[in-house]
């Protein structure tokens, strides 16, 4: 009955698939292809690609760098999302860039360090069911409901973290752009998350506190299993004649007595069980009620928490589309995390992308000519990044270095837990440099075999893929490409035994559906152009076919080669570009450094003759290869060293302008420090001076303050001496000066129509015990302005005596 409702699901399926559109397949193709963890890059392919599209993605190895990218999420789902997404390389030129910025703003929200973008914590699998069973109208399952609580509130604490980080610093909403936008989008509802929090424990168990019907009835089937063991282990007790050994318990939900031997015992009861081992279990007639009622005891327990769940998913329902969205939201926040994560653990840097011009001409380069710098390399420091076409320092394989950190996290953990020193096996990655410049359609490769050719062709490859599927590049800060709509290579041993192909059939098929696919804004990578075939022929097909994509073909093409005649197209074509492999003569073994602008050279001779071949087979070989030809060969080996040389002196020079620019620094730094220094001397000095004049002015109005004080008690006394010597005389003889020298004070207070000084007015004060000038009368207040030889002042009308 199975096998039949399968075949008919399936049958139901493969109906829908051909009646529907195109949506529904994607949709059909992406269902099973989430629902096996397990299966490989191309079963996630969203769009159809060309064979010669995919067949390039696999020699590239693009597959398993998507694998290494999406082990950095942290959810099942996202891992597929970013495999599939990373598969796909379907992006525009704007698309890839906001991908970039995604992943600027991801990393800089790791730095900030007040952000957690780890979702390992949450089940996203359970999520998505349980929205699946909302949409369905079907009961949650209390693990499912906790799973999206917790994503809730995950989704919830990232927001409120960004809210703290703006309160902050205003700048960080743009920082974070376009991930602020994306955090800050969905409501959620915390209302939600607390019913859960109150109902489910941290266990995913409903808890005894959610309804009285569920306490009730859980603790009815504990008691009821309590009578039960007790009356079972009595019953064991009373059976102790018995040979066989006896134990209680519980088989499908009911509690019985299990016996170790097929003898049957003298407890009356039915039975259960009866296994081949000769072990029985029964169930006493005395327990069969208790049972019973244990098993409705435990269908009430299932009813309250199945009232629950349904009241739990009805409350989901009411904001379902936005629990949906956090979902989706929280899947595409895994996935920018995983190539933030990824670009951070390997030290990648953000790429400079541009889009360059639908014929991949530039204008400026078509004015330059054969003599412009842009086509004459002369390192790194003669044209600014911007005229490079593809600028790549220090880049590398980014599965080599995989594999190099594989091997140092391996030792690490040797060492870890067997406590003994180890060594790293496998020798470090050597980053290449590539600096291509404007105007440059096509370069050739040459060098010996195992040099590193083909690596330094996946290299540029890989990298002109990352970047346009949002990754960091393995390459250095100033890391400069163009925006490839498609990336195409021919590596590798194509022959195929199915199709009659062999090893120069296999590449000129490949290389034919290159040419009919390759745009104006396409990479080509072609490995050993020509190869397979008669050697002169061989390079005249190597010849056209390179003429042909820098005439009319892509936008950058880049090959490698064994043939000769290919290193001289440069010399008759701007479009053309030389490099070549770099050879330890010493030690027989490639560097793996490329020399820009030198065709390679041929060592094969040269090699057997280090090696011990007999000397009149080496001077037959090279009176066979010609002296023209060693000729040329010691030209290449000229200009390689002069290359050398010339890096070794370009390298000095930049090193001396890294020191002169440290010092520059220095003296700026030690210019700001004096300036700053002598700043803080002038606004001390100043605030000395301030307190200094302070101190004065107070000293001076304290001392002024004491000589008021002196000269009014000397004025008192001289008046209280004169009042003693007058004190006998009769009131209506007093002397008439006395009567005029009264205060005017205790006149006013006699006479209310007394007259006040005048302005010019020359009149007694008795606090300074001489005559003084009246400058002002202030009435109101009581006091008058006099001058006091020099000085200025305001005294009392008491302290004056007319």
């Amino acid at each position: 009955m199975q096998t039949l409702s399968i075949t008919f699901c399936n049958c139901a399926l493969l109906v829908r698939r051909n009646s529907v559109g195109n949506r529904n397949r994607l949709n059909l193709s992406f269902i099973s292809s989430s629902s096996s963890s397990s299966s490989s890059a191309p079963t996630l392919i969203c769009r159809s690609k060309s064979k010669s599209q995919t067949d390039s993605l696999r020699v590239l190895e693009w597959d398993k760098l998507c694998d290494v990218v999406a082990s950095f999420a942290r959810t099942s789902l996202g891992r597929q999302a970013t495999k599939k997404k990373l598969w796909s390389l379907d992006q525009s030129f704007d698309e890839s860039l906001k991908l970039l910025e995604e992943t600027e703003a991801a990393i800089k929200m790791l730095e900030h360090g007040s952000f957690c973008l780890d979702l390992s914590s949450i089940q996203i699998s359970l999520v998505e069911l349980g929205i699946r069973n909302a949409k369905r109208k079907m009961s949650l399952r209390a693990d499912q409901a906790l799973e999206v609580a917790s994503l809730l509130s995950f989704f919830e604490n990232l927001q409120l973290d960004l809210k703290a980080a703006i309160k902050q610093d205003g700048d960080w909403y743009k920082r974070f752009m376009p991930l602020s936008e994306m955090i800050m989008l969905p409501v959620i509802n915390r209302s939600f998350i607390k019913l859960v929090e109150q109902i489910i424990d941290v266990d995913g168990k409903i808890k005894d506190s959610a309804s009285s019907d569920l306490r009730l009835s859980r603790e009815r089937v504990q008691t009821v299993e309590r009578k039960l063991q007790q009356l079972l282990e009595a019953i064991v007790r009373s059976q102790k004649a018995n040979e066989s050994v006896m134990v209680v318990a519980e088989i499908d939900g009911r509690w019985c007595i299990q016996t170790s031997s097929s003898q049957l015992t003298s407890v009356d009861g039915l039975l259960l069980s009866s296994g081949s081992g000769g072990g029985t279990a029964s169930e006493p007639l005395a327990a069969v009620s208790m049972n019973d009622e244990l098993q409705s005891a435990r269908a009430s327990v299932a009813k309250a928490e199945a009232e629950i769940l349904s009241m739990l998913t009805a409350k989901m329902q009411m904001d379902l589309d936005q629990i949906d969205d956090v979902m989706k939201y929280s899947i595409q926040l895994d996935v920018i995390n995983a190539r933030a994560t990824y670009s951070r653990a390997y030290g990648a840097s953000h790429p400079d992308i541009y889009l360059p011009p639908e014929d991949g001409v530039d204008s400026e380069s078509l004015s330059a000519g054969e003599d412009s710098p842009a086509n004459n390399f002369s390192g790194e420091e003669a044209l600014p990044r911007k005229e490079w076409l593809l600028y790549l320092p220090r880049c590398y394989h980014p599965l080599l270095l995989h594999q190099h950190k594989k091997r140092i996290r391996k030792t690490q953990e040797a060492v870890k837990y067997h406590k003994t020193a180890g060594t790293v096996s496998g020798v470090p990655p050597v980053p290449a440099d590539f600096q291509i410049s404007k105007g440059t359609r096509v370069l050739v490769i040459t060098g010996p075999n195992t040099g590193g050719k083909t690596i330094c062709l996946k290299s540029v490859g890989l990298a002109a893929m990352m970047a346009k599927s949002g990754l960091y590049v393995l390459a250095s800060e100033s890391a400069r490409l163009p925006w490839f709509d498609n990336i195409y290579a021919d590596i590798g041993d194509e022959q195929s035994l199915l199709q009659s192909l062999s090893t120069f059939s296999g590449h000129l098929k490949q290389i034919s559906e290159i040419i009919s696919h390759s745009t104006s804004r396409s990479l080509v990578l072609l490995d050993e152009v020509g190869a397979g075939t008669n050697p002169l022929e061989g390079a005249a097909l190597g010849m056209a076919i390179l003429e042909s994509f820098a005439e009319s073909g892509s936008l950058l093409t880049m090959a490698t080669t064994h043939h000769g005649e290919l290193k001289m197209l440069k010399y008759s074509n701007s479009a053309f570009e030389n490099a070549c492999m770099e050879f330890d003569d010493l030690n027989l073994k490639p560097t793996f450094k490329i020399l820009w602008g030198v065709p390679g050279r041929s060592n094969a001779i040269n090699i057997a003759e280090r090696l011990g071949l007999p000397c009149d087979i080496i001077n037959s070989a090279r009176e066979l290869y010609g002296s023209a030809s060693a000729e040329i060969n010691e030209v290449i080996l000229d200009m390689e060293r002069y290359k050398q040389d010339y890096q070794r002196l370009l390298n000095e020079s930049r090193r001396y302008i890294r020191i002169s620019r440290e010092l520059h620094e220095n003296l700026l730094t030690a210019e700001k420090n004096i300036n700053s220094h002598a700043t803080r001397e002038r606004l001390k000095m100043r605030q000395e001076l301030i307190q200094a004049g302070s101190m004065a002015r107070s000293t001076l109005r304290r001392t002024l303050q004491q000589f008021r004080a002196s000269a009014a008690q000397s004025s008192r006394t001289k008046v209280a001496t004169q009042l003693k010597t007058t004190k006998g005389g009769d009131n209506a003889t007093r002397s008439p000066s006395m009567v005029a020298r009264r205060p005017v004070s205790e006149d006013a207070a006699q006479k209310g129509n007394t007259k006040l000084p005048q302005v010019g007015d020359s009149v007694f004060v008795s606090s300074l015990g001489k005559k003084v000038t009246v400058l002002k009368v202030e009435q109101s207040k009581k006091e008058i302005l006099v001058q006091v030889g020099i000085m200025k002042m305001k005294v009392k009308l008491t302290e004056v005596v007319a």
